[in-house]
């Protein structure tokens, strides 16, 4: 049997209709050609479908019988298609997503894997940067997702994006797991954290923006042993005993060689957001990132608390 959909297709749409003419027209096909595809559905399957009868059209006990399964057929074709299409707009593409450096040695590290794992086939992009070139670079059409904290001042560019709020993160201070540093109480007031050896991210990191504030704020004066470190730098400065830093809580996370206490008077929060433009909808691949980024949020968000004087909560 040589049936085939399209011929299915016509047999439908002829049924439906109950003329042969203007069923091609909806086909976009010649009606010669519509006829032709009926007979020859007809001779394969041996039944006539169709009373033919001074130009009216109605349906053999055949056709009756073939009618719903004709329609049953082109839906799974539909379905399958549709399947089909979702899974190739996901074998290939691109995701530009950007996420603060801090984020980058957390969250985002998860995040990466597990999309990978899932799309192997889709190409991706990563910009390290502190919120507010993140933000010049999504309304710049750079980045189609974005990675931010609150710490910076907002673009003059904001308005045009979405932000969803994602997890407020407490910031802690790190010492190396045998230092002395931090004391046996758990927790140090900024008063405290002042006389204490620190080491300073660059200026282009958000944390440095607010730790600064803070203690400018409380006309305090940190003692610097170290400033204008990376991320990476400064961790492995504290692991090593150099000083201590104020970090967010989520990079402690498989981190053996530090140890944490809470910072009180003032307490240190952060919120996390991930944002994208308002005006371009998200491609499906985007789409893709953004759930993932989310449930591992999620994830991250019921593990993290109390783990090591962390302290994250979904928003």
């Amino acid at each position: 049997m040589n049936m085939n959909l399209e011929q299915l297709q016509s047999f439908v749409e002829v049924a439906r209709i109950g003329h042969f003419t203007r069923a091609a027209a909806h086909l976009h096909l010649a009606q010669p050609s519509l006829s032709r595809q009926i007979s020859t559905l007809e001779t394969d399957l041996g039944a006539v479908l169709f009373h033919r009868v001074r130009g009216n059209i109605s349906l053999t006990a055949a056709g009756e019988s073939l009618l719903p399964l004709a329609k049953r057929m082109l839906a799974d074709a539909d379905r399958v298609r549709h399947e089909m299409q979702e899974l190739a707009g996901l074998a290939k593409g691109r995701v530009r997503l950007g996420a603060t450096p801090t984020l980058c040695v957390s969250l985002v590290a998860d995040v990466l894997t597990s999309f990978h794992a899932a799309y192997p086939g889709i190409d991706l992009h990563l910009s390290e940067r502190g919120s507010r070139g993140l933000l010049d670079e999504l309304a710049e059409g750079t980045l189609d997702l974005a990675l931010i904290t609150t710490s910076e001042e907002p673009s003059p560019n904001v308005a045009s994006l979405q932000r969803l709020p994602l997890l407020t993160e407490e910031l802690v201070v790190v010492a190396a797991a045998h230092s002395p540093l931090l004391g046996n109480s758990g927790s140090l007031t900024l008063e405290q954290v002042a006389l204490l050896p620190q080491i300073s991210f660059h200026e282009s990191y958000d944390l440095r923006a607010t730790t600064m504030a803070a203690f400018h704020e409380a006309r305090l004066s940190p003692h610097m042993v170290l400033e204008g470190a990376e991320m990476d730098a400064v961790l492995r400065c504290v692991e090593r005993g150099l000083g201590i830093a104020v970090v967010p809580a989520m990079v402690l996370a498989d981190r053996p060689g530090l140890q944490s206490a809470r910072l009180t008077n003032p307490r240190l929060t952060r919120s996390i957001r991930l944002a994208h433009r308002k005006d371009l909808q998200l491609t499906r691949a985007a789409a893709a990132m953004q759930e993932m980024i989310i449930k591992t949020a999620d994830m991250l968000s019921l593990t993290a608390a109390g783990k090591n004087g962390m302290v994250l909560r979904a928003l």
